[in-house]
């Protein structure tokens, strides 16, 4: 499917996947793989090069992660990020030692822009610094090309065997032109062409599922989001007819999200739809559940089930087709990366499931990507660009127990809200945005009468790949006219709050 690969191994830090970003970025195709990979996976994927990422662990643990033996041997270029040059360093035999103090936050880096690493920079950049131990003294057959005040290798290169180790990482935001040292290496060391694109993705994609699935048939698990409907598209694309669409109307969607999913799929794209009205089942499971990844896991359980009673009905179905995206396979945990939270289309079908396989044809991608390939498989603007929804829906945007009359109060906060957002003119800027009903009640007043009712937050965020987030700085007249519409529209609510917190520490959802 892709002409060029750059392995990504995962060691655990927390801007792993944004390297995998930047490197899709610059049109190459990256794929993300735990540390301890072996040599034969790693020559089966015939990899362009391979990027060390960085990790909390430090290469002196008894217990720290380490690359394959032979790895450096395999004649790939390998750039080490972080944990990855302490462990390229440790393991050819250069000296890594503790630091006096942490070193954290851009940092003045002096570059030699001689070396293809740094091609382009003037002799001097800021990058993100965050580390503990350092390079002392850099493995034989090496040389320095970059350091700071405190720390004397902060990048070393062997050219002869195009092994390159950065201290910094280029890959956020606050590193000056990063990306721009993940593409010298990409383009001046790896020799990459570039050949991916979301045109190819498609392309590829579309070819591969035709001969895999053939004249078999496939369902899809369809709630309506993004991810969902664009997987949806690229099956029918594929395989037609041969392509079943079930939309599982599970009274956890968005205020009448549920006619309208019906009538752009069934009507406007002409795809076997069969919607399935099941609030009470799910509700009933759902009762009295508080605990959100018991939530996500009742949520994910029934929705096999009820694909496994419909699939009967239509007859022998092959294949369960699944929106996963990337951002979903992460914070289910990859490699030595914590778990944040499971995610209900992640992980695979208990045994006992009557489906053969699952089919993901999203699952390496991201957000934008996404977004991207709906555009290429022309998608609408407006379906493309709607706002995310996570697949436990309002479920997980209700804290506490799950009644409907909590739901039905949700509904009309979160319509408010949107709508809002709509008529200022911001629903193109902000990149997710959402009511919570929490299960917070207080005191107020209503009439020169006491109140006792729940608190509505609102959530607005503005982000590029929903790895990270930065709250949004909605005017506060727009808050203020929601907040009043919600008081005075929506019954059971008298205070609204704004969530103004950034992912990380938080998650873009609240739970």
């Amino acid at each position: 499917m892709k002409n060029e690969n750059i392995l990504i191994l995962d060691f655990g830090g927390q801007y792993n996947q944004l390297i995998a970003r930047r490197v899709r970025e610059c049109n190459v195709y990256s794929e993300v793989v735990p540390y301890n990979i072996s040599i034969e996976k790693i020559k089966e994927k015939n990899p362009k090069g391979i990027i060390f990422t960085g990790g909390p662990a430090s290469v002196f643990g008894d217990d720290a992660p380490r690359c394959a033996d032979g790895i450096f041997d395999l004649g790939i270029p390998v750039l080490g990020i972080c944990y990855g040059m302490q462990l390229m360093t440790y393991t050819l035999g250069g000296n890594v030692a503790k630091a006096e103090k942490r070193e954290y936050g851009t940092t003045d880096v002096s570059i030699d822009n001689a070396s293809p690493l740094f091609a382009g920079f003037d002799s001097q950049n800021g990058f993100l610094m965050s580390h503990t131990d350092f390079v002392e003294t850099v493995p034989e057959g090496f040389h320095n090309i970059g350091h700071t005040d405190s720390c004397p290798n902060a990048a070393m290169a062997n050219d002869d065997k195009k092994l390159y180790g950065i201290q910094f990482h280029p890959e956020v935001n606050n590193s000056i032109n990063g990306t721009k040292v993940i593409e010298n290496f990409l383009y001046s060391v790896c020799n990459c062409s570039g050949d991916w694109t979301m045109s190819s993705f498609v392309e590829d994609s579309i070819k591969n599922l035709k001969e895999k699935i053939g004249d078999k048939k496939a369902l899809c698990a369809l709630s309506g989001g993004v991810d969902s409907s664009v997987a949806a598209v690229l099956l029918n694309k594929a395989i037609g007819k041969n392509l079943t669409c079930i939309f599982l109307d599970h009274g956890l969607l968005r205020k009448n999200e549920g006619d309208e999913v019906e009538e752009i799929f069934r009507n406007q794209y002409d795809i076997n739809l069969i919607r399935v009205n099941c609030q009470d089942r799910f509700l009933g499971k759902l009762a009295g559940v508080t605990d959100p990844e018991r939530k996500r896991k009742i949520i994910g359980e029934e929705f096999i089930r009820v694909f496994e009673e419909e699939a009967k009905k239509i007859g022998t179905v092959d294949f369960l087709v699944q929106g996963t995206i990337y951002p979903d396979v992460i914070e289910s945990g990859l490699g030595k990366s914590a778990v944040i939270k499971s995610h209900h289309n992640v992980g695979g079908l208990p045994d006992y499931v009557d489906f053969k396989e699952i089919i993901e044809p999203l699952r390496n991608l991201f957000k934008d990507e996404v977004r991207k390939t709906g555009l290429e498989l022309g998608i609408p603007e407006h379906l493309v660009f709607r706002q995310p929804f996570p697949g436990p829906g309002l479920a997980i945007r209700v804290i506490g127990d799950i009644t409907e009359s909590k739901l039905d109060i949700l509904k009309d906060a979160d319509y408010i809200f949107r709508e809002e957002i709509s008529n200022a003119g911001l629903h193109k800027s902000i990149n997710q945005y959402f009511a919570v009903l929490t299960n917070l009640k207080s005191v107020g007043v209503m009439g020169d009468e006491r109140t006792y009712d729940y608190t509505i937050a609102l959530r607005a965020v503005e982000t590029t790949d929903f790895m990270t987030g930065q709250w949004s700085k909605i005017p506060y007249e727009v808050l203020e006219k929601v907040s009043s519409r919600i008081v005075n529209e929506v019954k059971h609510v008298n205070r609204v709050v704004y969530d103004i917190t950034s992912k990380p520490p938080a998650t873009i959802e609240w739970e």
